[in-house]
């Protein structure tokens, strides 16, 4: 399996739609469910931090993840400029292999 983990800070009053849109049932999830080899995506908010947000998404693998950015990459970078702002501060964590 491969993650592609993401940290975001959000700011109290854009929490609900931050977390509408990264959510399981998000706009994002949509986008990537339509992908062969997308396996899920999980939101966590921080306990100690609340505004401290990691998104997992999963993938079969690197290759799924790279197809699908080749064939939706307009997609994704429309939803990406949409939702800009949402996040006061995002950071790509890492790419990780699982099993």
């Amino acid at each position: 399996m491969y993650l592609l983990i993401w940290e975001y800070q959000v700011a109290e009053a854009k929490r609900p739609a931050f977390e509408q849109a990264y959510g399981p049932d998000g706009e994002w999830v949509r986008l990537f469910a339509r992908a062969k080899g997308y396996m899920g995506t999980e939101l966590c908010r921080d306990g100690e931090f609340p505004r401290r947000f990691l998104s997992i998404d999963r993938w079969a693998s690197a290759a799924a993840y790279q197809r699908f950015q080749q064939e939706r990459s307009a997609e994704y970078h429309a939803l990406d400029l949409r939702f800009e702002g949402l996040a006061e501060q995002e950071s790509f964590v890492g790419a990780f292999v699982s099993g």
